[in-house]
């Protein structure tokens, strides 16, 4: 399959996910126990749609502990993080998803870990996402640790990586 055909079949699968507050529940369990996410400053990551793995739960938990959080705005296709205090600091924004009210744009992204979305992973870390190649454009550059989260149900055997694709460091689920 290539890349539009699995993502058209993931995201449908993605909306039939059954027992998804639990899933949720024991993928935010997953991550915070890792040791990438104990020993990180700063947590960059997505605003999640209602039917990909929630990251509510996560960003106020990161808020809560400490931690300085950061969420994506998209301008220009291009994607820049922006520091956040609570939820209450988002507004809808490039394609009806929640982004930062401010401009507080993260500099430095020194001891951060990266929260990446995607349609579905493979076993290697290869993903696809929705197609803008927003995350790729910014993750090409990055240099800190990158996480995908996602349901089994979207973990796929093999994704035919392109040569601008970024491979994420772990891929939990």
């Amino acid at each position: 399959m290539n890349k539009v055909e699995l993502r058209n079949k993931y995201l449908k699968i993605r909306k039939e996910i059954k027992d998804k507050e639990e899933k949720d529940s024991q993928i935010f369990q997953k991550l915070i126990e890792t040791t990438e996410y104990k020993e990180c400053k700063l947590v960059l990551i997505y605003v999640s749609l209602e039917d990909e793995v929630d990251t509510m739960g996560l960003i106020k938990y990161s808020l809560n502990i400490g931690k300085r959080v950061a969420v994506p705005k998209c301008e220009n296709g291009l994607i820049s993080f922006c520091y956040i205090l609570s939820l209450d600091e988002l507004e809808k924004g490039s394609y009806g998803i929640l982004e930062p009210i401010g401009n507080n744009i993260v500099n430095s992204f020194k001891n951060s870990i990266c929260i990446v979305p995607g349609v579905c992973f493979d076993k290697e870390g290869n993903r696809i996402g929705y197609g803008g190649g927003y995350y790729d454009r910014f993750l090409s550059s990055y240099k800190g640790i990158k996480i995908g989260l996602t349901y089994k149900e979207s973990i796929v055997d093999k994704i035919d990586k392109d040569e601008y694709d970024i491979k994420m460091d772990k891929v939990i689920f």
